[in-house]
């Protein structure tokens, strides 16, 4: 390591050891200073590990943590970026804060920004690449879906020898000729039922033959963009896949159990497009030597994480926040509540900052027409743009006479404290949803973030 890096990891590592131990909390802070003193202080730190990088639209986070828990069966100690902290001085953070613990095999696991792949495959050198999905999603920062694949792409392109575990049913990942091993991953059809012959909804981005731009039918559409897709023009279909999920025999809220290999397994959490990321991680794992009983251990133990289904038990009340962010997720995340068979109450926070995406028009291609509104005995809404998510659910049907209307924050509690459910539902923008966490942190409910 040089001089140059030496410093700047000594000032990173005790810029982190105050703020963690001195003022109780973290922040991005200690990458940034290091970066600052040593713009490749990344490249030192990371030299020595087998990286995996884990990208895309939507369930990075997730697929990141699910990756993690099924390597830790194997290897022992597992360094990562736990709290989505997923641009360069966050990943930078990550190992300045990394305590190496025993491990037979040092290996890290990163969620990545699809923006910043480059940038980090320039520095890290990834053994594999995750690649979750991509859809429409801040279109400010990242433009057309097809352009988040060519940033993605651009990063890959700088490791060939890496394998590439992306998710056969995206039809973009297996668009552009790269000489990277390939793995794909997927919902198998049922063979054993007629060949159907489908075309996505209406809105749904991403159905255009990335070949020749004819639309895209379907065998089996999973959701959105995402199935076994063919072109009936060029002939352009989906890639064999590698590993298949077989069956969903049990699917709420709150758990999932489901086939793969033969094998059942089961993670406490809800939604399909959870079902995708336990997916995702199975193949990481199984690439990495991880047995199908290890995952199935790891799995087992899977935790709710920040802001993602995490569950929140406050006032004797069941809170649990689900991180939205565009529509493919919204409206996921909305099929997940028709799953609900209790009554419950609904929460709605909607920010617009940078790390939101300034632009809420997104709210609008969300089905909150399908809610089922006998179900829901209160509806919330917060966010410093509560009147566009107010206005909003009053255009689905919610009266809007019976919504509580709450832009600050430490209201919003006591409203969720006087719900006439048990269980509520916060559908939550990224930093509407630091907000609130950090509200609840406040009242001692939970853990200031570390990272």
């Amino acid at each position: 390591m040089s001089f140059k890096s030496n410093i700047a990891t000594f000032a990173g590592k005790s810029s982190y050891w105050f703020l963690h131990n001195v003022l109780k909390g973290g922040t991005s802070f200690p990458g940034k200073l290091a970066m600052k003193l040593d713009p490749d202080v990344l490249e030192q730190l990371g030299k020595d590990y087998e990286t995996i990088i884990v990208t895309g639209t939507n369930g990075k986070t997730m697929t990141t943590a699910l990756i993690t828990q099924t390597l830790k069966e194997k290897y022992g100690d597992i360094l990562t970026n736990p709290s989505g902290s997923n641009m360069a001085q966050g990943i930078v953070t990550a190992f300045l804060a990394h305590d190496q613990k025993k491990s037979s095999r040092k290996l890290a696991v990163l969620e990545v920004d699809e923006a910043n792949v480059k940038a980090v495959t320039q520095l890290v050198h990834p053994k594999a690449f995750v690649l979750t999905n991509i859809f429409r999603d801040q279109m400010d920062r990242y433009g057309e879906i097809y352009t988040t694949y060519e940033k993605i792409v651009a990063g890959i392109k700088l490791a060939p020898d890496a394998t590439i575990i992306a998710n056969g049913d995206a039809s973009i990942f297996s668009s552009v000729d790269l000489p990277n091993p390939k793995v794909f991953f997927g919902f198998e059809t049922d063979q054993d039922k007629p060949q159907n012959d489908l075309k996505a909804d209406v809105n749904t981005d991403g159905v255009l033959c990335p070949k020749c731009e004819h639309i895209l039918h379907y065998h089996a559409i999973s959701y959105a963009n995402l199935g076994d897709f063919f072109c009936p023009n060029c002939g352009y279909k989906r890639p064999d896949l590698t590993y298949k999920l077989e069956e969903i025999s049990e699917q709420t809220p709150s758990r999932i159990k489901f086939t793969i290999e033969g094998k059942e397994f089961a993670v406490n959490i809800g939604g399909t497009y959870n079902i995708y990321n336990a997916l995702a991680a199975f193949a990481c794992a199984r690439e990495f030597g991880v047995s199908a009983n290890e995952i199935a251990a790891a799995f087992a133990k899977n935790k709710r994480i920040f802001g993602r289904q995490e569950l929140i038990h406050y006032q004797g009340k069941q809170i649990n926040i689900i991180l939205v962010k565009n529509p493919v997720g919204l409206n996921e995340v909305l099929s997940l509540l028709d799953t609900e068979k209790d009554h419950y109450s609904l929460a709605a926070l909607l920010n617009a900052h940078h790390a939101d995406g300034i632009d809420t028009s997104w709210i609008w291609d969300g089905n909150f027409e399908s809610l089922d509104r006998d179900k829901i005995d209160q509806v919330i809404v917060g966010g410093e743009r509560h009147k566009d998510m107010a206005f909003r659910l009053e255009v689905a049907g919610f009266d809007p006479d019976k919504m509580i209307i709450e832009s600050d924050f430490d209201q919003l509690l006591a409203a969720f404290a006087k719900t006439p459910t048990n269980k509520i539902y916060i559908l939550s923008t990224y930093t509407a949803m630091l907000h609130l966490r950090q509200v609840f942190a406040d009242k001692g409910v939970l853990k200031r973030r570390i990272n």
